[in-house]
């Protein structure tokens, strides 16, 4: 047996990232929605579409503050990990895409791009994360966070079904 694809696909399966590195992809995932919504305010003129974009904003920077207080309180710092930087990348992708479309274009395609977001990192937290975080503080944040990003997934299902 190779040794060192075993370490390799064991380092890429997302239930086994430690606290610490799942804390980092949810920061990451957090940011990543945070820049999308920017991108959103800057392009769209839809009232729902900026509406829904300030709210990811607000939500995901207060998530993001709790972490980090969180963090602060344990005295620990997230970890980089190879889930973090595909999110980070893929995102630079998605972000080229969306900023070349205007108009309603721009608003569904922004949408269903939350939607889809949303799906997977809810999916993500709720069957991969949660169940293997340590840390019962951590797990909270995460549990607290998952009921807040379901609603997100929510709204922007709405959101979808409005614009087409």
């Amino acid at each position: 047996m190779n040794l060192d694809f075993a370490t390799s696909a064991k380092a890429e399966n997302p239930a086994e990232l430690n606290d610490l590195e799942i804390a980092h992809v949810a920061y990451s995932a957090d940011n990543i929605d945070i820049k999308y919504a920017h991108l959103a305010l800057a392009l769209s003129d839809n009232p729902d579409v900026r509406a829904f974009a300030q709210t990811m904003i607000r939500d995901h920077e207060a998530v993001n503050k709790a972490a980090l207080e969180l963090l602060d309180k344990l005295g620990a710092q997230a970890q980089d990990n190879f889930l973090s930087q595909t999110l980070n990348k893929n995102s630079e992708k998605i972000i080229t895409d969306l900023a070349a479309l205007r108009g309603a274009e721009f608003d569904r395609a922004y949408a269903a791009n939350e939607l889809a977001y949303h799906k997977a990192v809810n999916e993500l937290v709720e069957h991969s994360f949660i169940p293997n975080i340590e840390n019962e503080e951590v797990r909270a944040l995460f549990k607290q966070g998952l009921e807040i990003f379901k609603v997100h997934e929510g709204h922007a299902e709405m959101m979808v079904k409005k614009l087409k």
